[in-house]
């Protein structure tokens, strides 16, 4: 039998992050890496984003691998790009 691909599925927004938005929540995500909670890096955002907004992006983020949300809402910075240089640089591509 073939395993299912996960399928990424939104709840219905008025309005769908901007690509800026998501490298602005990204880049938060990766500076505060498991020190804070879900609720406490959206206070801490550069710019003000809708929470629904935020969700949906941390949502994606959680679904492509980059990060993962604990139990008691810390999220987890997982994804290493240096090590994803290093691993092209060896003649390794993706």
């Amino acid at each position: 039998m073939q395993k299912q691909m996960a399928v990424f599925k939104p709840n219905k927004l008025a309005r769908s992050p901007t690509l800026d938005t998501v490298l602005m929540i990204e880049k938060a995500l990766y500076k505060y890496k498991s020190d804070k909670t879900v609720a406490q890096i959206w206070r801490l955002l550069p710019k003000k984003v809708m929470w629904n907004t935020y969700i949906t992006v941390i949502d994606y983020l959680e679904y492509s691998g980059k990060v993962y949300v604990e139990k008691d809402k810390t999220v987890t910075w997982l994804w290493n790009p240096e090590r994803i240089k290093e691993s092209r640089g060896k003649g390794l591509e993706s």
